[in-house]
């Protein structure tokens, strides 16, 4: 039987968590323990929150993320589970956030400083800052017009030197193209 646990009402206001996605039997006996107007259902234990939901991203007040399986699953709505201690504070006004890109995959995203992985080595920037840089990285790693003003040999190469000079230093978009 499962013991009846629930954090307080308040405790997930103004967070940012990544969830990661998990398959429907790490749910089985546990009880519903609340339901979004939305939705989404969420299940407390002693160790973190199991949410079911079709949406994710921005919540209300908070920035939670899932970060899927490998293979993905098929169906729209996903199980997310995140432990208490993975949901960080955030708020507009400090330099909470990084962005990481993963070359391999050509995507990039964002991770709060207190993420166990953060190195700092990565500049932090507040999350409008991180918002907007993110949007010229994706460009990057999505579009091939603005490499016609270059010369190179491999556009692999040339993004990743431009998405690291975005990711690594406060220089502008236009002095990074400038400087290369």
């Amino acid at each position: 039987m499962q013991k009846n646990f629930k954090p307080h009402p308040n405790s997930f206001k103004n967070t940012f968590c990544v969830f990661n996605e998990v398959l429907s039997n790490e749910i089985e006996g546990l009880k519903k323990q609340f339901e979004s107007k939305a939705g989404s259902a969420y299940y407390y234990t002693e160790e973190g929150m199991y949410r079911v939901s079709n949406h994710w991203g921005r919540l209300a007040n908070s920035k939670w993320r899932l970060t899927a399986r490998e293979p993905e699953t098929d169906s729209k709505t996903k199980i997310g589970f995140a432990k208490w201690e993975e949901f960080y504070p955030d708020n507009p006004e400090e330099k909470l956030y990084y962005i990481e890109a993963d070359f391999e995959k050509n995507l990039a995203n964002y991770q709060h400083k207190k993420n166990v992985n953060y190195d700092g080595k990565a500049v932090l920037r507040t999350s409008f800052e991180t918002t907007k840089r993110l949007k010229q990285i994706r460009n990057l790693q999505q579009l091939t017009n603005w490499a016609k003003h270059f010369d190179y040999d491999d556009i692999g190469d040339l993004r990743k030197e431009l998405i690291n000079e975005l990711i690594y230093t406060e220089k502008s978009l236009e002095q990074i193209k400038r400087e290369l």
